[in-house]
């Protein structure tokens, strides 16, 4: 099937034949008054289409069509009406990507009900805190999840039950086998007929400083991700395609760069639980499943990069999407050599998604660059008393409402939604600027700019520029106090296999930065570690790394 025909069948945006101006000006995004992110992503497909494919463990796999979910997910909505839960009520799931997962995401979605996802790695404390602020009714879990939920039930009022996948093995009555309720319940269910903007998802945001927010989502935001998910996969869906991700399926990275999007264009998508990522196994799916697409953060991609593995002759990989952290020029580079594609990186956050990035085939993609505004949306960079930023002049980056990938605010938390948004323009917090061409160049979060004798400095480029040197794996830049300049820059390293610190080698990497960007950017301090805090999402923790130098720093999430 061409794209226009997949377009035409499963009212994506038209994208086809048309150079970035005409899109920007031309599409429209649809607006519907009724629509259900399950009769979206799962109901109306063909029931014999091919919707998941789990990669087990042991290198055997698992495959279920569209209409094995849709009727299992009747089955769980029905035992979720049984536990006394209904419309609006919040559903959470604590487990890998798994066929449980899309379970849980698609029987809420025909129920009215609420999906609060929840990442595998979160610990009691962390899992404790979501669960009672969302006031979750209901969780969907494994033995592990139980084991944590244990010694909270006495915190948590609203949670009346936890939903193991394990067959029962509990005397609880309050702990119930997922097997055995599929199996007790009716595969006839009729999905609630919900509105666009009714909620559907609360996903709290990573959560580098204080408290976690919850970002509550309405059916309507996968509309908002089709035009970048498609253009930033170059033209998805194709004949053929298949789709994976290590993203967890717990963020949004996971659900609106992967799972959700490539269910609503009808094709399957391979759920593969991993711990921390690994090149070789990474490199051994992706050609065993015959993976087409994939979106892959920064920090993968530089992982296989360095580990010089070389891509499996078998491969057949035609678009890689990547966001979350600046991808780099010597990343873009070697994706080209090594991989034969142009990765197109894009931007958004837990709030408002893909709404600027890259297409190779609809436009030339600028190496270092987020990309332009996708067709659909309306994003500036603004001054601080909101005048637009001229060209070339940093300021924050701005989205304006309404638009299908806002959220609708923060659970629970007026004050704080209010504060996310100027007027019409929701504030992402994020600097960047524009060039002359409208290609986004990010320079950083607002807490993260490095102020140093006057010059106003972005960590990213800092970054790209150390990863260009042989010695360097992995960087991140921070800035320290100093008498003199205000602030100094600091780099936190971890050094390629064989590589040892030494002095030599700091005034190497000053060189390495002062030739080839300016002499105020390059880094003063140099801390040797073996690994970068990152969170689940795969971003580095500035936050931690300031105080880690002595310098408390605030880090929105």
């Amino acid at each position: 099937m061409s794209y226009e025909q997949a377009a035409a069948r499963l009212q994506l945006p038209q994208l086809t034949g048309a150079g970035y101006e005409d899109l920007r000006h031309g599409l429209r995004l649809p607006a519907p008054t009724s629509f259900n992110l399950f009769t979206a992503c799962v109901g109306r497909h063909d029931a014999s289409a091919p919707a998941l494919i789990v990669d087990r463990p042991d290198g055997a796999e698992e495959a279920y069509s569209f209409g094995d979910v849709a009727a299992m997910a009747a089955r769980l909505a029905n035992a979720l009406r049984g536990l006394g839960l209904g419309a609006g009520d919040r559903v959470a799931v604590l487990l890998p990507q798994s066929l449980e997962v899309a379970l849980t995401h698609m029987a809420a979605y025909r129920a009215g009900m609420v999906v609060v996802p929840l990442s595998y790695l979160f610990g009691p404390d962390a899992l404790g805190y979501r669960l009672a602020d969302s006031g979750a009714r209901v969780l969907v879990t494994d033995r592990e999840g139980c084991r944590k939920v244990g010694d909270l039930w006495g915190e948590l009022p609203d949670l009346a039950a936890v939903i193991t996948r394990e067959p029962a093995g509990s005397a609880d009555p309050r702990i119930r086998s997922l097997p055995e309720l599929l199996g007790a319940s009716s595969a006839s269910f009729a999905t609630v007929p919900t509105q666009a903007e009714d909620p559907a998802l609360l996903i709290y945001t990573s959560g580098t400083t204080g408290r976690a927010k919850g970002a509550l989502h309405a059916h309507r935001v996968i509309l908002g991700n089709l035009p970048g998910f498609c253009l930033s996969h170059n033209l998805f869906p194709r004949a053929g395609d298949v789709f994976w991700s290590p993203a967890d399926w717990a963020w949004a990275g996971g659900l609106f760069d992967a799972l959700l999007p490539a269910w609503y264009c009808g094709r399957p998508i391979v759920a593969g639980p991993i711990g921390n990522f690994d090149p070789q196994w990474a490199y051994r799916l992706l050609a065993r499943h015959g993976v087409t697409s994939s979106f892959l953060f920064p920090t993968a991609l530089k992982m296989m990069r360095q580990s010089g593995l070389r891509a499996p002759a078998e491969l057949r990989l035609r678009s890689i999407s990547t966001g979350g952290e600046a991808l780099g020029e010597e990343v873009l580079a070697w994706g080209r050599a090594e991989l034969g594609l142009t990765i197109n990186e894009f931007y958004g956050q837990t709030e408002a998604n893909y709404f600027v990035g890259n297409c190779a085939e609809r436009w030339p993609v600028q190496a270092g660059s987020m990309g332009r505004p996708y067709p659909g949306f309306e994003a500036e960079v603004q001054a601080a008393d909101g005048s637009p930023a001229p060209v070339g002049e940093v300021g924050e980056v701005v989205l304006r409402r309404p638009s299908a990938t806002i959220f609708l605010g923060y659970w629970g938390q007026a004050a704080a939604t209010e504060s996310k948004f100027r007027g019409d323009w929701l504030l992402t917090g994020d600097q960047a600027r524009f060039d002359s061409g409208g290609y986004l160049w990010f320079e950083g979060r607002a807490d993260d700019i490095i102020s140093s004798a006057g010059y106003r400095i972005g960590p990213t480029e800092i970054e790209d520029c150390l990863l260009r040197h042989p010695a360097v794996a992995l960087a991140a830049a921070v800035g320290v106090p100093d008498a003199t300049r205000g602030e100094a820059i600091m780099a936190y390293l971890v050094l390629r296999e064989g590589t040892a610190p030494s002095t030599d080698l700091e005034a190497d990497l000053r060189r390495h930065v002062k030739v080839r960007l300016a002499a105020y950017q390059y880094p003063r301090h140099f801390e040797f570690v073996s690994e970068l805090p990152m969170t689940t999402t795969g971003k580095i923790r500035r936050n931690e790394l300031r105080q880690m130098a002595g310098r408390p720093g605030a880090d929105s999430s």
